[in-house]
């Protein structure tokens, strides 16, 4: 079976091939002419868990929309989303460097939970799971901080660091899936696809 998936994220296709998910991409707008269905603004109010889960499933549902528009073929639409939660808030993609930074601050020393949701849409029907994860940061210094921002290694990514890079030196303690602190958990995104009829 083969699959879409609704991301530009280089390490969710890493992942899905090494799984070995056969699969096409489809795109969706950013800047002006972005989609507002896909729009990852946190409401107010918003649990982390809801947001998720929220952006994931819009992600998979406007990507079979997309599929309906350009009278391509129906397969599943796979989607995923990840957020961190860290003090009850939700921290997402930093905005510049400057926040970059000072999100790597208010993690160093600190304990903070990783949430990826995924969805497939196939059939007018959105499957869901999620994966959550804690990591813990050793005590980070000012020039390592700004060293790793420097790279632009965080900056399209959740909570501003990429377990899978650099900031791996960061990460003293992790309890749950390390691919999903990646952006895609394996294990869950398995079983959500065997679910639509996709077989090792």
């Amino acid at each position: 079976m083969r699959i879409y998936l609704a991301s530009r994220s280089p390490r969710r296709r890493e992942l899905l091939t090494q799984i070995g998910v056969d699969f096409d991409t489809i795109i969706f707008r950013t800047g002006e002419r972005s989609d507002p269905q896909t729009d990852e603004t946190p409401m107010p109010g918003e649990a982390a868990i809801d947001y998720v889960e929220r952006v994931a499933r819009a992600k998979a549902e406007h990507g079979a929309r997309i599929l309906d528009w350009r009278k391509l073929p129906a397969r599943p639409v796979l989607s995923a989303d990840t957020t961190l939660e860290f003090d009850g808030e939700i921290i997402g993609k930093p905005l510049d460097v400057l926040d970059a930074e000072n999100i790597l601050r208010r993690l160093s020393g600190q304990t903070h939970r990783v949430l990826t949701g995924v969805a497939v849409n196939h059939q007018n029907h959105t499957d869901f799971v999620l994966s959550t994860s804690e990591v813990r940061f050793r005590r980070l210094e000012e020039e390592e901080i700004r060293h790793y921002v420097r790279s632009g290694e965080p900056m399209d990514k959740a909570g501003a660091y990429g377990i899978q890079g650099w900031a791996g030196l960061f990460v003293d303690y992790m309890a749950g899936s390390y691919t999903g602190v990646m952006g895609l958990p394996v294990c869950e995104t398995g079983e959500l696809l065997k679910r639509v009829g996709w077989k090792f």
